[in-house]
């Protein structure tokens, strides 16, 4: 989010699922995100974001984002294409993968995929609109940085 400067932050607790088989070059991808958990580094900030003036964490506490694995390139995908569910909206919304990478864990002995993806949206899209008549930037980057072990 920004208004004169670019504020970075981060939701402290998200989880989700990811389900993939690189040969059939198919998967999917669910992660729950505690919007609560908000952290922008700064106390009034925070509580702020999570007013009704914002994202509204008393009446919509979790954002969901829900996608399929695609454009698979020597085993790993490029994007996920899929849906960000926040402040009670729906959209489409593709994440790019900027990076992919598996290899055996050193110490659960399973095999451990880590990914960053990111994708932009405007904010107000999803009803999160607060400083826009001000003229506050709507736009929004979304990282997602995602390790996963294999479950079998």
């Amino acid at each position: 989010m920004g208004g004169l400067s670019t504020w970075r932050g981060k939701f402290n607790s998200a989880s989700g699922t990811i389900v993939m088989d690189r040969v059939a070059k198919t998967g999917t991808v669910k992660v729950n995100i505690d919007v609560g958990s908000i952290d922008f580094g700064n106390d009034k900030l925070n509580e702020h974001a999570k007013s009704a003036d914002m994202f509204d964490v008393a009446k919509y506490p979790t954002a969901v984002y829900e996608g399929e694995l695609k454009d698979f390139e020597d085993g790993k995908p490029g994007k996920v294409v899929g849906t960000l569910t926040l402040h009670g909206v729906t959209k489409p919304l593709t994440l790019e993968i900027d990076e992919f990478l598996c290899k055996p864990h050193p110490m659960a002995k399973k095999e451990v995929c880590g990914a960053d993806a990111s994708a932009e949206f405007n904010r107000s899209d999803f009803g999160v609109s607060y400083g826009k008549a001000f003229g506050f930037k709507q736009e929004v980057e979304l990282q997602i940085q995602v390790e996963a072990l294999r479950a079998d």
